[in-house]
């Protein structure tokens, strides 16, 4: 009898967590049983037209991390079963339709296209299914924010920021809901893959990493709790966060943020609880500032569509690009002319991680100092990051390179970066070795 039960699905795609989750707050709210999913879509792991895999091994093995934890909450926290697929999501729903007979799917609400071509594949084979979308992604909900549409989003940050923090506030957390009946857990014998199922290689651990963190909502609550409460490095963040070494000169959130194990609403309430129990100061509204910077460029791709992804950008610039291979090889395995590109681009490799000031110095010197299209750098980004997230990524080489929002078109000082932010040059040593009198 089981088997014609009813029930309502949410679909987990960049909001792997149990709290603060509006999705499932609405379908807790409703009268069936509830069952969750996760697909891990092979299109995330093949190779891309620029010749990288869209989703390399540290990303693949956070991702792992965090859907792990994400079955185990979702059991221990709510009695929800989490069915884990390696297999396309057009393939999984419409097979798990016929056993479990769906009412409603709930899921983030995602824009870009190849999140949307997905969803409307998944839409096609449940055309019965009643779709229930929420924009669960922002700081400043997209119901709020003081703009008709989103089509009068200023071209500049600054105004935006100012606006939007004047005349927006943020929405407290979705409430964690009271756990469904046990009886509704589903029996199944999915799997969460391993990195070989995925295609990927295994992850060797490099200690100099200064991201040295693993997947989960869990994880993400401990990064806080350590961050804020027990050293309190949160009142030191604006002086810190241009840091290059170290897992503390900056938040580290950004990992969770990006595959949605934490939200942006509870990160902000937060920094407002430690602002009353410890201090207010210019760090703390710093690390707000560089949330509403998140929130921007998700704005900016809901506003200009496929234009982040294009040679022209936004701006529809016509600009002269190259596409040199040897260049490209130099740039990836650090063996440039710039020994401050060159560690930042060792450390990405060793680990999947690299510093804010880092990336915007290896950006500008791809796309400004060795002209070589900038969609080849963001690529290779978006598959080397642990914390990729579409419009961040996008946005801000689109930012670096020319032909996005950046209204002053700054092109970076290599050297003088360095000895600006390296000064000395512990930094370049960590990863080229030796080398001495790299000024």
């Amino acid at each position: 009898m089981r088997e014609k039960q009813t029930y309502n699905v949410i679909w987990f795609r960049n909001d792997l967590r149990v709290f603060d989750n509006y999705s499932i707050e609405k379908a807790c709210k409703e009268n069936h049983p509830i069952l969750a999913v996760y697909c891990f879509d092979p299109r995330h792991f093949e190779t891309t037209k620029f010749g990288f895999k869209k989703t390399e091994k540290y990303r693949g093995q956070f991702l792992i991390e965090t859907v792990q934890n994400l079955q185990k909450n979702l059991k221990d926290k709510l009695n929800i079963s989490l069915l884990v697929f390696n297999d396309y999501p057009e393939s999984v729903f419409p097979k798990l339709s016929e056993k479990y007979h769906f009412q409603q799917l709930f899921l983030q609400k995602e824009w870009t296209q190849e999140e949307v071509e997905v969803q409307k594949n998944v839409h096609y084979h449940l055309p019965e299914v009643e779709f229930i979308e929420t924009y669960d992604q922002f700081l400043f909900h997209p119901e709020d924010i003081p703009y008709e549409s989103f089509k009068n989003i200023p071209e500049v940050y600054t105004q935006f920021r100012k606006k939007a923090e004047y005349h927006v506030n943020v929405r407290p957390p979705a409430n964690l809901p009271l756990p469904q009946p046990e009886e509704y857990l589903v029996e199944h014998t999915t799997q969460v893959p391993k990195l070989k199922d995925l295609g990927l290689d295994e992850v060797e651990k490099d200690s100099r990493s200064a991201f040295p963190f693993h997947g989960g909502e869990e994880e993400a609550d401990r990064r806080i709790q350590h961050y804020f409460w027990d050293t309190c490095q949160l009142q030191h963040y604006k002086e810190t966060r241009n840091g290059l070494l170290g897992s503390d000169y900056s938040s580290k959130l950004s990992a969770w943020l990006a595959n949605g194990s934490i939200s942006a609403r509870k990160i902000y309430w937060e920094v407002k609880k430690f602002e009353k129990q410890v201090v207010k100061n210019d760090s703390t509204y710093w690390l707000i500032f560089e949330l509403i910077w998140r929130d921007y460029f998700k704005y900016i791709s809901l506003k200009h569509g496929n234009k982040i992804f294009q040679l022209g950008g936004i701006l529809n610039k016509n600009l002269d690009w190259n596409q040199d291979e040897e260049t490209l090889q130099n740039w990836i395995k650090g063996e440039t002319e710039e020994p401050f590109v060159n560690a930042n681009m060792k450390e990405i490799a060793a680990t999947g991680f690299m510093s804010n000031r880092g990336r915007q110095n290896v950006n500008s010197f791809w796309a400004k100092e060795l002209k070589q299209d900038w969609r080849i750098g963001a690529a290779y980004l978006e598959s080397m990051l642990i914390d990729y997230d579409v419009h961040s990524n996008w946005g801000n080489w689109m930012y670096n390179s020319g032909v996005g929002n950046d209204p002053r078109d700054r092109k970076f000082n290599i050297q003088s970066q360095a000895k600006r932010y390296d000064p000395d040059q512990k930094y370049q040593q960590t990863w080229l070795g030796g080398q001495k009198e790299l000024f």
